[in-house]
């Protein structure tokens, strides 16, 4: 998938956090760090530091959404991360994006903190993170 899908993909999944450029996510896949999950309409950048992974984000399209999509790529995230020996991971989601949260919840991530006004929607407000880890 190139970079320009996803951000095709990232735009139509979200307006907060703001939608990630096609340049964006090839600078993010520019760092020895990261790596890319991806199925027919959806992608999940991770990376791996010091034993600890985090997704940096996940997009499906929305019109495959509920097919399974986002947790197979977390599920693949999970193994991935296990290979390039990470023990722990971590996410931030909008405490807005309650099927997100859903999803994260159903494959064992809890939440362990919040970022008070972490993301700005594009009227200006800013909204909450919640910060989610899980052991791998």
């Amino acid at each position: 998938m190139t970079p320009e899908a996803m951000a095709a993909i990232h735009a139509a999944s979200f307006t907060t956090p703001r939608p990630w450029s096609a340049a964006d996510i090839a600078a993010t896949l520019d760092s020895r760090f990261a790596f890319l999950l991806t199925e027919t309409d959806g992608f999940l950048i991770g990376r791996c530091v010091a034993g600890e992974a985090e997704i940096l984000t996940l997009a499906v399209a929305p019109a495959a959404r509920q097919k399974g999509i986002g947790g197979r790529l977390v599920e693949a995230f999970f193994s991935a991360a296990q290979a390039r020996g990470a023990e722990s991971a971590f996410l931030e989601v909008s405490a807005a994006n309650l099927p997100a949260q859903a999803l994260y919840l159903a494959k064992g991530f809890e939440a362990q903190g919040k970022r008070a006004g972490y993301y700005q929607t594009p009227e200006g407000a800013r909204l909450d993170a919640l910060v989610m880890v899980r052991r791998i």
